[in-house]
């Protein structure tokens, strides 16, 4: 028993990567252009019902069940974000992600104003919780380095 554990140990040393600089959750990421925060922040609707992917540091992240991440421009990490939302657990943004580099992609909708989002706008202070409309990005896979 002590030799396969040895046995298991080395190949895992050999085959995973020491370190691993990047943790892909869902379907990971496909798109290769990326669409800019500042874009959808400021012209969402042009974007609503469309596949996106977004490049940026994430700056916030569900405390309770990992179901949201919000994400900056790297150039500008304070500035105005995008939320991307997942299915409860369908992937969980582990809080690790915070001030790490984060590209995702999904689908980008429209919310209304729900409870959810009004605590994620309150969560993170990018976005106006009083806000009659919210916008984010239905996620279905995602990079974080």
């Amino acid at each position: 028993m002590a030799k396969l554990l040895i046995v298991t140990a080395v190949i895992a040393a050999a085959v995973l990567p020491q370190g691993a600089a990047e943790t892909k959750l869902g379907t990971g990421v496909t798109l290769k252009e990326t669409t800019p925060i500042t874009a959808l922040v400021e012209r969402p609707r042009e974007y609503v019902g469309k596949s996106v992917r977004v490049d940026g540091v994430a700056t916030a992240v569900c405390a309770h069940m990992g179901c949201w991440l919000a994400v900056a421009s790297t150039d500008d990490p304070a500035g105005p974000t995008v939320r991307l939302k997942v299915d409860d657990g369908v992937i969980v943004f582990p809080m690790t992600a915070k001030g790490k580099k984060v590209s995702a992609e999904g689908v980008f909708e429209a919310v209304g104003a729900t409870a959810d989002s009004k605590e994620a706008a309150g969560e993170h202070a990018k976005a106006d919780p009083k806000a009659s409309q919210q916008y984010q990005l239905k996620a279905t896979g995602a990079i974080i380095r």
